[in-house]
This record gives structure tokens, sequence and C-alpha cells, in this order.
């Protein structure tokens, strides 16, 4: 395996002075975001076909162990605050449960019985989209789950950093990024984790746009539930609106917090319930409920 080998590179680097070290490690993360780049295609695929389920009501579960694992249930979490995501269509599996993400239990990924256990508990189906991430592209939980996902008929994507993985041959979509030898020969938590991290970004992002919870580059379906993020859907509400930073928060408080329904409220004069419903009929998505002109 590539993430195995020796770099030729940074063999000696123990022996390198402290600032050349660290320059040397910011120096191999380079690579990482290219190799995600050469995976355009791959991503894009994945991107498009996973948006269809979604769009039909599917779930995003998120499969993985160790550092792999970790990565993949940031992703998954995350997109609640950002997207206002439902937490129950956003599954993160992880091998040894929840604990392992803050203490390492590495013998967990072997475990193909648990990965299998854990989708049929979930109630995986044709529905759901499956994302398994492993750097090795053969941890056995991973490559388990993912294949039993297939076999119940869930679109499933494979993220791996080693050419010719199994975890390749056993998904529909198969995401290759190669990152190749690590600074430190074997820790996937660097090079290949950093290339992850880039790939299930763009990849959960590309999927919330696609859906229309993103309009005029801006996360028109984050909650405000802080007051920086009050501040900032107000003023989001007034910029999409063509209103005022005040008329956006006075809209914002009788949407009941919602940007898209108080956008809609102040660009089209509708009161709350109108709006509201407008929305609901879009589907969420407010480019969609503003009309061709949006």
């Amino acid at each position: 395996m590539t993430t195995e080998s020796i770099s030729a590179r940074f063999e000696s680097s123990d022996n390198w002075p402290t600032p050349d070290l660290v320059a040397g490690l910011i120096e191999s993360q380079f690579a990482a975001v290219a190799a995600v780049q050469a995976a355009t295609a791959a991503l894009a695929q994945a991107t498009d076909a996973a948006a269809a389920r979604l769009e039909a009501g599917g779930r995003l579960i998120y499969m993985g162990a160790g550092t792999s694992g970790r990565i993949a249930v940031q992703d998954a979490v995350e997109l609640r605050p950002t997207f206002n995501w439902p937490a129950e269509r956003s599954l993160a599996l992880m091998a040894g449960g929840d604990g392992a993400l803050i203490a390492a239990r590495e013998g967990a990924e072997d475990d193909e019985g648990e990965a299998v256990q854990v989708l049929d508990a979930a109630g995986c189906g044709p529905q759901d989209v499956v994302i398994g991430v492993a750097a090795s592209g053969r941890t056995p939980f991973t490559v388990a789950g993912v294949r039993h996902a297939r076999g119940l008929g869930a679109l499933t994507v494979g993220m791996f950093n080693n050419p010719g993985a199994v975890l390749g041959a056993v998904c529909d979509i198969p995401v290759l990024i190669d990152t190749g030898a690590e600074f430190l020969a074997g820790s996937t938590r660097l090079k290949a984790g950093t290339a992850q991290k880039v790939a299930l970004n763009a990849f959960s992002t590309g999927v919330m746009i696609r859906l229309g919870l993103v309009f005029r580059g801006q996360m028109v379906a984050m909650r405000p539930t802080n007051a920086k993020l009050r501040d900032r859907a107000a003023e989001m509400v007034a910029r999409l609106s063509g209103h005022d930073a005040a008329a956006g928060q006075v809209a914002l408080d009788r949407a009941g917090g919602s940007i898209a329904i108080a956008t809609l409220m102040l660009a089209q004069g509708l009161d709350a319930a109108a709006a509201q419903a407008a929305v609901r009929a879009a589907g969420g998505n407010l480019a969609r409920a503003l009309g061709p002109r949006a």
C-alpha cells in the first residue's frame, strides 16, 4: 500500500532542524489537495447521485474506523448547524461505537459483523446513501458495511487512498484519492486524512447546494442559534431581499428564525404563513420558491 511506504523525501526528517521539519510537514499537505483535485470527476458523480437519493427522502450514512471514521463523523455532524440538515437523516456509524471517537479502539476496525449489525439496526435501504471512508481501502468494518449496504440497494460511495483497494470494487462509486507515501510511513492522520477532509467537504457541500440549501453562495438553511448567527442571518435576509438589516431582523423574528421564509416575506410581500407554505411547496429550496427571476 502506498500509504505504508517510506517517503525518500522525508526519510531523514527526524534529523532536520525544527523549522525545516515543520516546513516539510506543511509541504506534504499540499499534495493532499492535489490528490483530491484529481478525483473531481468521481466526486461530481457521487454528488449528483447522492442528491437524487436525498431529494427523494433518503439519508446520508457515513461509515469508517479510526482516523477515517472520525473525519467522516465530523462531516456528518456539521451538516446540521451549516445546512439545518435533520439529525435523523445524517448517521455516523463508527467502528467500535461512539466511544471510539475519543479513545482509539483500533481492533474494532476488523469487526465485519458489527458493520452489518449497525446498518440493519439503522434500517438501511434503497433510499439511503452510504459513504465508506478508509485510507487503506481494505478496512474490514468499512468494506463489509459498504458491501452490505449495496446489497440492500443503497447508493454506496467509497473514499480511499490506495490504488486497487477492495473498497473501490465493492461500492457503486469509487473515489480514489491517491495521496501516496506519508511524511511518517503509515500515519494516515496526515496527508490521507487531510485529503479525506477536503473530499468530504466538497462532496457534502456540493450535495447540499444541489438540494437548494444554498442560495447565491449563502447558507440560507442555517439556523441562527446564537447572537453571531442571528446577526449574520438578518444581514443575509436584508441582502437577498433588497431591504435594510432592521427589516431583515423583523422579518426573521416573524419567520421563526427561518432565513428562507423571512427572505420570501420581504421579497414578495407575503405574510409568514404564506411564505412558509411557499417554501414548503418548494421543498425548502429558496431559489425555487422565489421563482425564475431569483
